[in-house]
């Protein structure tokens, strides 16, 4: 196991390294939940480019320190990885509370290369986590939060995904009180001013998303000066699993693409 430490808390984070001139790829979750959610990207990237994946303070393995946090806690945290793992800028693919973090990155730091916002507001007036939030010791409360961030229709046609990601959030998700800690870092989390944000991002949406609603991540792709939009009609929040090949698919032609820009 791998941690990087962060002001005295404990970061765990999993690297797979690729070919040495390979660019960086990193996950940055979502409010509450474990790098589970990073599978169906973590493997298809794997090989292609170096990819890491890590869990937010308070989730997984990393510690849990007590809270509020903050967004520069969750940047720092960020920054301790890219540290520890010898990464000077990597392409940030975030989610979420993970694509605030990339953002607020971005502005801050000069670690991104790219930025991939998935269900990602431009502030925190604009998130709604009432169905990401259940407690990890309810098994009933995640499953219905693990079906209200998908859409009717793949939960229905796979039941079996729906399970195996109720028993990994039972494992690595945050408990309640974290969960508090962390929505204080985006409670209070505004982007602006968007422009001074320049890097590639591709801003991505479900239009059956009720945590962050499809039209404010549009807005936020207009607003950023080098942003593009791709949306998902009938896919959830967690469009990265139910769309995974199609976004997987997008994401390489991105980060390819975003690469050879930059040099």
């Amino acid at each position: 196991m791998t941690y990087a430490d962060s002001d005295g808390c404990s970061i765990y984070y999993d690297v797979d390294a690729a070919a040495p001139d390979a660019e960086t790829v990193v996950f940055v979750g979502d409010l509450a939940l474990g790098a589970w959610q990073w599978g169906w990207q973590y493997n298809a990237l794997a090989g292609l480019f170096e990819t890491i994946v890590y869990d937010h303070r308070g989730c997984g393995r990393s510690d849990s320190p007590d809270g509020p946090y903050s967004m520069a806690d969750l940047v720092d945290d960020l920054e301790a990885v890219l540290v520890d793992a010898n990464v000077r800028r990597a392409h940030l693919v975030g989610c979420g509370l993970g694509g605030c973090v990339a953002l607020a990155a971005a502005r801050h730091t000069s670690r991104a290369e790219s930025l991939t916002l998935i269900g990602t507001p431009a502030s925190g007036e604009a998130f709604d986590p009432s169905d990401i939030r259940a407690d990890p010791a309810d098994t009933n409360g995640l499953r219905a939060s693990t079906t209200a961030l998908l859409s009717t229709e793949f939960c229905e046609a796979h039941p079996e995904v729906v399970d195996r990601i109720v028993d990994w959030r039972a494992d690595e998700d945050a408990p309640p009180a974290v969960q508090q800690a962390q929505l204080a870092a985006i409670e209070g989390f505004d982007a602006e001013p968007l422009y001074e944000i320049t890097r590639p991002a591709l801003v991505v949406a479900g239009g059956d998303d009720r945590v962050v609603d499809g039209e404010a991540s549009q807005r936020l792709a207009e607003d950023l000066p080098k942003g593009e939009f791709l949306e998902y009609p009938e896919a959830g929040h967690l469009l990265t699993v139910e769309r995974s090949a199609a976004v997987n698919d997008e994401l390489v032609g991105f980060l390819e693409s975003s690469g050879e820009r930059s040099k």
